[in-house]
């Protein structure tokens, strides 16, 4: 028999389903915020956490908690809008689910069952940050990190990142490939697969790194070929979007959602960290690759695009804005998916039109103190005149 219980916390469910979500009075002229995060723990189904049966659960109890919902693939199928989720369980070790919605910034509802993956790595704990890519070869593909306790180390707490690959054509059957190898780079994390072919090769934007945590040598975002996607190998990886002195991107960067193809190059939507009296903050940043050479920046707007506000800064780990999914609609509205201190979804708004404007018309980071009061002064003086007139 069904607890009683049941139906409160099934209420309460379905209310904050229904929930419209109002854009917030944010305005930079770049992109729009929302009142609501998209997706929080309270998103995940009662029948996830609670053994309905008063029998075998008399108080209600939760049995399974669920902790977060953060950093989701996203992708658009038949006008219709999909999450692939990385949720975490009270117990911390993620997995991925699939939330849907019609409107692409509310009513996101999660499909009943998880994400079921071949488990082909025994040592794999741990695996999370999917990004989804509408391949050309007719595939949707999976990236994701793949964690492993470090048995070459004496820490518990020592781990080994590497870049899981997933494919599927419904988000429903996942056929589990071989994990990425890249030559010259221990661990991989936030590995994102490019949507078509490059000289009839697969391409790998990468984040080489030394160890589990510290980027090292690894010099920002890389780039590399693999002439299979089953059993994928980069033998060299070129830097696109490097890290620099006294940036965003000081401590490390990483690709986030996949590239969106434009007539003026493909505009990348990246994160970016640094380093802080606080901890780490990161923060979102975009670029641009050439349309024909997708490993050559061709621009770079100065600073971050969007970095987390208010309530966005509190969290599991706070003071983090994270995005790995973004969609482009038949209208050309972007949706930019982020979340917020590894805790919760959010969801930006802007068009396809003015990331471009953004991307290329805003100046670079001219990376010195006196040159970026020189490009102020320049806007502040062309500012004045007109306002004289």
């Amino acid at each position: 028999m069904l607890h009683k219980q049941y139906y409160v916390e099934q209420e309460k469910y379905e209310k904050l389903i229904a929930r419209k979500n109002r854009k917030s009075d944010f305005y930079n002229g770049i992109f729009d915020r929302y009142e609501d995060p998209v997706l929080t723990r309270n998103h995940a189904p009662v029948f996830w956490k609670y053994d309905l049966d008063v029998e075998t659960n008399p108080y209600f109890m939760e049995r399974l908690g669920v902790n977060a919902t953060m950093n989701s693939g996203a992708i658009e199928l038949d006008g219709k809008f999909y999450l692939v989720v990385r949720v975490e369980g009270a117990d911390r070790k993620s997995f991925f689910a699939v939330a849907q919605s019609d409107t692409g910034i509310d009513g996101f509802e999660f499909w009943d069952y998880p994400v079921q993956m071949e488990d082909k790595y025994p040592g794999e704990t741990n695996v999370y940050d999917m990004r989804l890519t509408k391949h050309e070869d007719g595939y949707i593909y999976g990236v994701f990190c793949s964690e492993s306790h470090d048995d070459s180390v004496n820490d518990l707490a020592a781990a080994v990142a590497a870049a899981g690959i997933v494919r599927t054509k419904d988000l429903k059957t996942w056929e589990r490939l071989d994990n990425l190898v890249t030559l010259n780079s221990p661990q991989q994390r936030n590995v994102v697969l490019h949507p078509e072919f490059i000289n009839g090769k697969y391409a790998f934007y990468t984040r080489p790194m030394d160890d589990f945590i510290d980027t090292g040598s690894g010099g920002g975002i890389g780039f590399g070929l693999s002439d299979s996607i089953e059993h994928a190998v980069v033998e060299e990886e070129i830097i696109t979007s490097q890290r620099k002195y006294h940036t965003i991107t000081e401590a490390k960067n990483g690709a986030g959602a996949v590239p969106i193809k434009t007539e003026k190059g493909w505009i990348h939507i990246a994160h970016g960290v640094r380093n802080t009296a606080a901890g780490l903050r990161y923060v979102i940043y975009a670029f641009a690759t050439d349309l024909q050479h997708p490993e050559k920046v061709i621009a770079e707007p100065s600073g971050l695009l969007i970095g987390p506000l208010g309530i966005e800064r509190v969290g599991d780990v706070s003071n983090v804005a994270f995005t790995n999914g973004a969609i482009v609609a038949e209208d050309g509205t972007v949706y930019i998916y982020y979340a917020s201190s590894d805790t919760r979804m959010h969801v930006a708004t802007t068009t396809l039109d003015k990331l471009v404007d953004y991307t290329f018309n805003t100046p670079a980071d001219p990376l010195h103190s006196n040159l970026c009061v020189q490009q102020r002064s320049a806007l502040i003086e062309k500012n004045l005149k007109l306002l004289q007139r």
